[in-house]
């Protein structure tokens, strides 16, 4: 594959948001590897697995697709499996600092990985996993946000009753 982009994240859990992010890359590139990082640093509610196993479910009817978890330097795994860029979702500009830091510390890190900034659809702009699973435990209803699977595996995480 010669036009291969990798789109890192935590995904704890994934989102439309991530999803929407995702399909705009599958028109951009040849394929797109979702990288579920196992060192985020973060206190995650899902282990790697189950975010890998919830990552692939939401993306199943995707072509060109492959998720995977990966340790260590997002920019050393994505030279090991030769992908050119990385894909980054923006959906504010509280983001955009943040996340041109990391570009530029990537760039110096690997000059040959270029950053991509897409930004969801602005249904999705204001999602946020932190957000969704806020929601959820509070008793709101997070459908229109996340695949089934998610929010079944958040109702489960969280012991709500799946009927609501």
């Amino acid at each position: 594959m010669k036009n291969k982009a990798i789109y890192p994240g935590t995904f704890d859990p994934i989102t439309y948001g991530h999803i929407d992010i995702l399909r705009k890359a599958t028109n951009i590139f040849d394929k797109v590897i979702l990288a579920v990082a196992e060192d985020s640093g973060k206190d995650n509610l899902f282990t790697t697995d189950e975010r890998v196993k919830l990552c692939k479910n939401g993306v199943k009817n995707i072509e060109r697709v492959e998720v995977v978890k990966f340790s260590g330097l997002v920019v050393q795994y994505a030279r090991s499996i030769e992908a050119i860029a990385m894909i980054r979702g923006l959906r504010a500009v509280s983001d955009f600092e943040y996340e041109l830091q990391l570009a530029l510390m990537n760039r110096q890190l690997n000059p040959k990985i270029d950053t991509i900034f897409l930004i969801p659809d602005y249904k999705y702009f204001y999602l946020s996993s932190s957000l969704i699973k806020q929601i959820i435990k509070l008793g709101g209803d997070i459908k229109d946000f996340v695949p089934a699977s998610v929010k079944n595996a958040l109702k489960d995480r969280y012991k709500i009753d799946a009927n609501q």
